[in-house]
């Protein structure tokens, strides 16, 4: 019985395939804005590559569209790895790509090439022409696979630039809605501004979630991190164990959960499994989790975690609640705004067991969240603020983030500023 030789990319397909993209690509739709756009000017001029990482769906390709269309002049080579024709393309098939592109287009010094890491050893080709002095931007859904592969072959010559869903301004881009300064708001429109967070909080920021709500894009998307950026990726074989875990989490987001009854709840025989199963759907960008701050690394590890959700249409769309947690999606949104500026976010316990949702050590700030600032909120929230705050030895700054409150609280000569969600979410 003769066999099949292995897949080998033919010229003729290559050029097909090239040839379809780069026409599509000159025709993507824009879309809004994204605010990350400004601060990548600033690395179109340099050598260092440029990753881009994020959720599937979340708009990579169309933010490569926009540095293209913005920064770029036509100077560039586009690829997309993935097209289905490309699904087994090899590393040591780069130097066919650079052919053809040349034969096509000329030479240009500017590669975009979307969804790397479906490549295994690409980043040698990277790293090879980039010492020719060829400009890389590239894009990735695996920030472990993308920071591994980086360590070893491109060692302080990258850049990472992280993308999250839409932010409440892209949200209200997206919906055409054009929103005065923050001081000069009428009644009117803060009452406007608190409905839209809401509208926010319960749809998300997925560009094509928010596009075509009538679709199952949420659940589609969540299938596929699961299926194709963590199961197949990572050769697991019980996949069942792998969708209750996710499951659990999605349905728990902003909670406290615990690695060894998270091990003995869904039988998942040892912490060494959960603890790789969830750092497997951290990498893919599904969930983070985030420790209790204390000065012991071993008590951090030891202590419950906190996961919140990439994203809380997703989490609205795919967990399972029995009421709209309503409070639970605000904590997870200030996570998500906080989390695009601040490596290190920690939730705090006091030492009488209050907890407090955030603690920017760098920073020296802690931050409430809850919905609203009745009498029974008060007591409760800023009891553990306050605490918090006295055992800091009086931190910078003391915020509670509401539904639609605004105020100011002096006691215990500390000062904690109270403000909406949607103030917070526009300064």
């Amino acid at each position: 019985m003769i066999s099949n030789p292995p897949f080998s990319l033919n010229k003729e397909l290559l050029f097909s395939v090239i040839k379809e993209q780069q026409e599509s690509f000159h025709n993507f739709d824009l879309g809004i804005k994204r605010e990350v756009l400004d601060k990548i000017k600033n690395f179109i001029s340099n050598p260092q590559v440029v990753i881009i990482t994020g959720l599937r769906r979340v708009g990579k390709s169309t933010l490569l569209a926009q540095i293209a269309n913005t920064y770029l002049n036509n100077n560039y080579y586009y690829l997309n790895f993935e097209d289905e024709r490309l699904i087994n393309f090899k590393a040591e098939e780069f130097d066919l790509v650079l052919e053809t592109f040349i034969s096509l287009y000329g030479e240009k010094k500017i590669f975009l090439l979307d969804e790397i890491q479906n490549v295994k050893g690409w980043e040698r080709f990277v790293r090879r022409l980039h010492d020719q002095g060829y400009k890389f931007i590239i894009t990735g859904s695996n920030a472990s696979l993308l920071s591994a592969e980086l360590g070893t072959k491109l060692t302080g010559r990258s850049i990472k630039i992280e993308l999250f869903p839409f932010s409440f301004k892209e949200f209200l881009d997206f919906k055409t809605i054009k929103i005065p300064p923050i001081e000069k708001l009428t009644t009117k429109q803060k009452g406007q501004l608190i409905k839209l967070t809401t509208e926010y909080l319960y749809s998300g920021g997925i560009p094509d979630a928010l596009k075509y709500p009538d679709l199952e894009i949420h659940k589609t998307l969540y299938n596929d991190v699961l299926y194709r950026d963590v199961a197949a990726r990572y050769h697991l074989e019980n996949i069942k164990n792998l969708k209750e875990l996710a499951f659990y989490l999605v349905s728990n987001s902003s909670t406290l959960i615990s690695f060894n009854k998270l091990k003995d709840l869904l039988k998942l025989g040892s912490i060494n499994t959960v603890k790789s199963y969830v750092d497997y759907l951290e990498n893919s960008w599904l969930f983070f989790v985030i420790n209790k701050y204390a000065f012991s690394v071993k008590e951090q590890q030891i202590a419950a975690k906190k996961v919140y959700g990439i994203d809380t249409g997703l989490v609205r769309s795919v967990g399972f609640s029995f009421s709209p947690n309503f409070g639970k999606l605000l904590e997870n949104i200030v996570f998500l705004h906080l989390r695009k500026k601040h490596d290190e976010i920690f939730y705090y316990k006091t030492k009488h067991d209050f907890e407090v949702d955030f603690f920017l050590p760098k920073k020296n700030v802690f931050i409430q969240v809850f919905q609203y600032f009745n009498d029974k909120a008060k007591e409760r929230e800023l009891r553990a603020i306050i605490e918090a705050g006295k055992e800091q030895d009086r931190p910078n700054y003391l915020l509670m983030v509401t539904q639609s409150e605004k105020t100011t609280v002096n006691q215990n000569n500390l000062k904690v500023e109270v403000v909406p969600l949607y103030q917070w979410l526009l300064e």
